[in-house]
């Protein structure tokens, strides 16, 4: 029997600025849409974040997250996975705000603080349209991406009783120890769900021996006990995903991990790249999961029992 493989699709994120793609879905309606055709395209779960519809900022009240999820629920059978990261300039209050008030099938869970560099970014991109931009990008020189124990604890604790699972976004070898811990104390139950991130500037890199060494570590630390993803960032986005999958690996992609489609071309839309990776796995002769069968492989409490 084939294999099944997840396919994530996050749709607009919170590290692209509108001025560098104007197919980056900015606002309800956008993201609405671009997360249905990602999962019409084969995404059995969509990750979200929000923005502000004129300025296209990061925003994490619930008020922007509510029209398109919604409108994602009425239109699509596919699991909502919504971010509890937001952006690096919030607290870990705004960011929680969502998945608190929404109580999703998934939701993020970042498990270490880092350096989050964006800044090499200008180096590509030079016009803004919004004043806020360029900060926001040279600010990420000195800035701290801050997920502590306490923090972690925290957005653990608040959704106990929603029946959320996590996303639990690994960006360097420190953070498997760290769910490590969580799981030791048992806050955090098997199946759990790794995203490991690969090609962050301050987290592990891009490298075929860096995505070994993630899963090595994984399968020594959890056995079993996991599902394993992964992300690679920016042009490294499908290289990366055909080796994990090779691996036994499930696959995110998305406009918030990349706006490109290959050397030089941006990406249309998340269903196109949806759909490349999609051919990769085929190609591979895996099959694609449903949002049933990620449901099941995750152990998921369905969409009935979502707070939207």
């Amino acid at each position: 029997m084939a294999r099944k493989v997840v396919i994530t699709c996050a749709v607009t994120g919170s590290i692209h600025t509108p001025s560098m793609s104007p197919h980056l879905p900015v606002t309800p309606q956008e993201i609405a849409e671009a997360a249905i055709g990602a999962a019409e395209a084969g995404a059995a779960i969509v990750h979200l974040h929000a923005r502000d519809p004129e300025t296209g900022l990061p925003d994490q009240t619930p008020a922007r997250f509510e029209p398109f999820l919604k409108v994602i629920k009425q239109r699509s059978d596919c699991v909502v996975n919504i971010t509890t990261g937001g952006a690096a300039t919030m607290t870990i209050e705004e960011r929680l705000r969502p998945v608190a008030t929404f109580k999703p099938e998934v939701a993020s869970l970042n498990v270490g603080s880092m350096n989050f560099g964006l800044y090499p970014m200008l180096g590509r991109f030079t016009e803004f349209a919004h004043a806020w931009e360029r900060p926001y990008l040279e600010g990420s020189r000195d800035r701290i991406f801050k997920n502590t124990f306490a923090d972690i604890e925290h957005i653990l604790s608040t959704c106990a009783e929603n029946g959320t699972r996590f996303e639990i976004e690994c960006y360097d070898i420190g953070h498997l120890y760290t769910l490590a811990h969580f799981v030791e104390r048992g806050l955090v139950k098997p199946p759990f769900f790794v995203q490991s991130v690969f090609g962050i500037l301050g987290g592990i890199g891009p490298h075929p021996e860096d995505v070994l060494h993630m899963k090595r570590t994984a399968d020594r630390l959890f056995g079993d006990a996991y599902h394993w993803s992964v992300l690679g960032a920016g042009r490294h986005q499908l290289s990366i995903a055909a080796q994990a999958a090779a691996m036994g690996g499930n696959v995110r992609v998305g406009l918030e991990d990349s706006l490109w489609i290959g050397p030089g071309r941006l990406a249309t839309s998340n269903a196109e790249q949806v759909t490349k990776v999609r051919q990769i796995l085929e190609g591979l002769g895996l099959e694609i999961a449903t949002p049933a069968d990620a449901r099941a492989i995750l152990g998921l409490k369905g969409a009935d029992r979502v707070g939207f």
